[in-house]
């Protein structure tokens, strides 16, 4: 790859220039670099901008007030171009109380333009611009410093070709009529960002919990929501505080005495020397009186699950009729939230195969099955 020209941006009143710079514009190609082993929230190391005149390595380890950045991404005068956004949208948020308005992310657009399954980043500049980009720097430590400039190139080029590639696929997706469901895609990417991790709603969370009784799920609801809130405390990722096998361990036997949680399988002795006697703690608040709902019906009502198989089939159909990405259109999540809504006759939120471009497909053919 031929070294790039970018500009260096560590201090506050380059990155406001830079920003302001942004603002004048129609649209500006973003990325972020981080990193995330041990930690709650992933470590911002570096993020990239290109607005066609200023490449800029923004260095968030340097500056004291990002604010400038925050209100380029809030101004809905200027199209964000992202690429596979989800991580990027996690540290916009947690950082800067922010989402970027409006949202153009290139890895959807590629799967509405039926340019195949979810592409890489690599895949689709070479896809594009017939280039291809040298991945060597992807396990760098971005906290570090200095960077070297083969890191800093390799970082350069995840927004400069980005910011080229937009008004091609801008032009390829309004010729298909389906930019308004990008737009709306990049609000659905973008929906409970801002609101806080909810503690009552971590045991959702905690792999293969569908497989708990009510009550043991009472008990995970409460041990969840304390690994939540220590994680959080001392900023550890979630497996750093207990892992998840543990904390279902512990759901299904709820041990109440210290001699007992001892001879817990897979309880490592740091962990019980550590945490014992807040787990008994949580395992003795669990309302086991009053416990939550079994998670996943379908893996426990054959007609639950015969009905998924139904929509799944029927959407699935419309799909393909359609010219849609059969798994971005149906995913077994999107069709369990609307049986889900259906089972419970309406109620709560509306589900997303009845939002939107979806709900435009599939409401009408949805409303005719009948599924109880």
């Amino acid at each position: 790859m031929t070294q790039l020209q970018w500009q260096w941006i560590d201090n506050d009143a380059d990155l406001a220039t830079v920003c302001n710079e942004s603002r004048q514009g129609d649209y500006v190609a973003l990325d972020t670099e981080f990193v995330r082993t041990r930690t709650y929230h992933a470590k911002l190391g570096l993020v990239q901008l290109y607005n066609g005149k200023t490449l800029a390595l923004i260095d968030p380890l340097a500056i004291t007030d990002m604010t400038p950045l925050w209100q380029l991404l809030a101004d809905e005068s200027v199209v964000k171009v992202l690429h596979s956004a989800s991580e990027d949208l996690e540290i916009f948020a947690q950082r800067g109380g922010v989402v970027p308005k409006p949202l153009f992310d290139s890895q959807v657009c590629g799967v509405l333009l039926n340019l195949g399954p979810a592409m890489g980043y690599g895949k689709l500049i070479q896809h594009y611009l017939d280039i291809e980009l040298d991945k060597g720097e992807s396990r760098t430590d971005w906290l570090r410093r200095p960077l070297s400039a083969a890191q800093l190139n390799y970082a350069a080029a995840d927004v400069l070709y980005l910011y080229q590639i937009y008004p091609t696929m801008l032009k390829a997706i309004t010729e298909m009529n389906r930019l308004e469901w990008l737009w709306q895609e990049g609000e659905r990417a973008c929906r409970g960002r801002l609101e806080p991790d909810q503690p009552e709603k971590a045991y959702l969370k905690v792999k293969n919990a569908w497989q708990l009784k009510p009550v043991q799920l009472a008990v995970l609801k409460s041990l969840a929501a304390w690994r939540l809130e220590v994680a959080q405390r001392k900023d550890l990722a979630l497996s750093f505080v207990v892992k998840d096998a543990v904390l279902l361990n512990l759901a299904k036997r709820a041990p109440r005495s210290l001699s007992y949680l001892e001879q817990l399988e897979g309880l490592d002795v740091r962990t019980f020397q550590r945490y014992g006697k807040s787990m008994l703690g949580a395992i003795a608040r669990a309302d086991v009186s009053n416990p939550p709902d079994n998670i996943d019906p379908t893996g426990l009502d054959p007609e639950f699950r015969e009905a998924v198989a139904e929509v799944r089939e029927r959407v699935l159909k419309l799909a393909q009729e359609h010219q849609v990405q059969p798994e971005f259109m149906a995913s077994k999540k999107l069709v369990s939230q609307y049986v889900n809504y259906i089972w419970q006759d309406k109620f709560g939120k509306e589900p997303d195969l009845l939002q939107g471009w979806r709900g435009d497909i599939c409401a009408e053919p949805l409303a005719k099955l009948a599924l109880r």
